[in-house]
């Protein structure tokens, strides 16, 4: 006589159902937790984001003398200017890593004004908002506010 394996690779339905079970516990904890932080870390990221920016706008004025103009924008920072005060000597390739100038944490562009009130140069992000003013998640980052 043969006898016949039998085969005892697969899971059986209580051993799935404990793994949901505890998925589903480590959802219920984790996820609310998460859920909260979306706002600060687009907040985070602006700010980062404007850091990037000012470092980037720094090495455009040493190597042309002048930072871009509110007209030319930042967006001199990934082309060569071709109106207002031309560059001097322009850095190939540009001065941002992606080659495009980033938008906020909430898909707005930056507000770029040269000369700034509160400095040499401002940057402004609306918030999730995009409009000037607000509090709390529309409330407005500048990069001359040190918080």
């Amino acid at each position: 006589m043969q006898k016949k394996r039998k085969n005892n690779s697969g899971f059986t339905l209580i051993e799935l159902m404990v793994v949901l079970v505890i998925l589903g516990i480590l959802a219920g904890l984790i996820v609310p937790r998460m859920m909260g932080r979306t706002e600060e870390a687009k907040q985070v990221k602006t700010k980062l984001q404007m850091d990037g920016l000012e470092a980037a706008l720094k090495l455009y004025k040493l190597d042309n003398g002048v930072y871009p103009s509110t007209e030319q924008g930042l967006q001199a920072l990934v082309e060569a200017p071709k109106t207002g005060t031309l560059p001097k000597a322009w850095r190939e390739g540009g001065y941002l890593e992606k080659k495009k100038v980033p938008v906020d944490g909430w898909g707005n562009a930056y507000v770029y004004i040269q000369p700034g009130t509160n400095g040499e140069y401002d940057i402004s992000s609306n918030g999730a908002d995009g409009e000037p003013g607000g509090e709390g998640k529309n409330k407005d980052l500048n990069n001359w506010d040190s918080e």
